[in-house]
């Protein structure tokens, strides 16, 4: 199961007390002070992890807590700190505090750990209280409390790829087919109910990765159909593939088809519609020759770079992944 929304409460542990005690020791005819000093409390990280690609595990833990420290101690002992926690999510996960909204970390690459809540601070004993004034010092500090937060956590999947468009404009079939991943594929809209991630093999050293996005529709930016909860997926990528099903079953008007998600892809962020692009006519082993046209005189116009593919037979499959390739090589740093 994809899940990609989360909130998680974390309290990092407390703090222990000082301790108030006076030594009792042969030969010391004045004894002195000698509660030691309480243990801090463990704080909480988070931490990125490159096989983790989904937040699942956060749908049934939401609460994590760090060790308290321990109390001091006489004879000068100080109490042990608390252990830390470790969290471990998948790269591309953005935190929020929930309260403020505010964006706390971007974690965005492997092994990428960040301190989320800070345990609280040890309690002093008296015996850190001995002045030369004062011997016997009964003063002593309670430990500090540990941060608590209330966290919201999204991922963006990481991807080199964005295949955008309508439900049934082919993008599962292609990622079937340029990859080793496996979608649901079938003849009726909103087939895809969560992005697939693939791995596309260019030659023997090269790969990219491709994510197929959910189905968009008109609206989408503001929550029609599967709405904008994927569309957040794609502000990652460097660059959108859209499919366009310019067979006789497709939109009838492939031009307006691709309008449509332009502009929603506009409306939802400005950023995501200056990202370099390729229009793809898919499903040309059943094209209308009139929709084709229609297309390759709207990209023509539009300086809009066009790929026409069939995934069913191949055709232009090639040509497509040379393509993506010379895009992604032109925004390397």
């Amino acid at each position: 199961m994809f899940v990609d929304h989360a909130k998680i409460y974390i309290k990092a542990g407390n703090g222990g007390n000082g301790c108030l005690a006076f030594r009792r020791e042969k030969y010391v005819p004045k004894g002195g002070p000698s509660g030691g000093n309480g243990g801090h409390g463990g704080s909480i990280f988070l931490r990125t992890n490159p096989h983790l690609n989904t937040l699942l595990a956060f749908k049934y833990q939401q609460h994590f807590q760090a060790e308290r420290g321990r109390h001091g101690e006489g004879s000068n002992r100080h109490g042990h700190d608390g252990e830390d926690r470790l969290i471990e999510v998948p790269v591309g996960t953005q935190v929020y505090d929930e309260a403020t909204h505010e964006l706390l970390f971007d974690l965005d690459r492997p092994e990428m750990t960040v301190l989320a809540a800070k345990g609280g601070r040890g309690g002093r004993g008296n015996a850190s209280f001995a002045t030369s004034t004062n011997q016997a010092p009964r003063r002593v500090e309670q430990g500090h409390a540990g941060e608590e937060k209330v966290l919201v956590l999204e991922l963006k999947v990481l991807a080199d790829v964005g295949l955008v468009g309508y439900p049934n404009a082919g993008k599962s079939t292609l990622i079937s087919v340029i990859s080793a991943a496996k979608p649901k594929i079938a003849d009726y809209p909103f087939t895809t109910l969560s992005p697939n991630l693939g791995v596309v093999q260019y030659d023997e050293y090269s790969t990219f990765v491709v994510a197929d996005i959910p189905g968009l529709i008109e609206g989408a930016h503001g929550g029609s159909g599967l709405g904008d909860q994927f569309l957040r997926h794609v502000e990652r990528t460097k660059l959108l593939v859209h499919l366009i099903d310019v067979s006789d079953l497709g939109e009838p008007d492939p031009v307006h088809a691709y309008e449509t998600i332009h502009h929603e892809l506009e409306l939802y962020s400005p950023e995501l519609v200056k990202k370099k692009q390729i229009v793809v006519a898919s499903k040309i082993d059943a094209a209308s020759s009139d929709r084709q046209a229609r297309l390759e005189e709207y990209c023509r116009t539009h300086d809009l770079l066009l790929q026409k593919i069939s995934a069913v037979t191949g055709q232009g499959i090639r040509e497509l992944k040379d393509r993506i390739v010379e895009q992604l090589k032109e925004r390397q740093p």
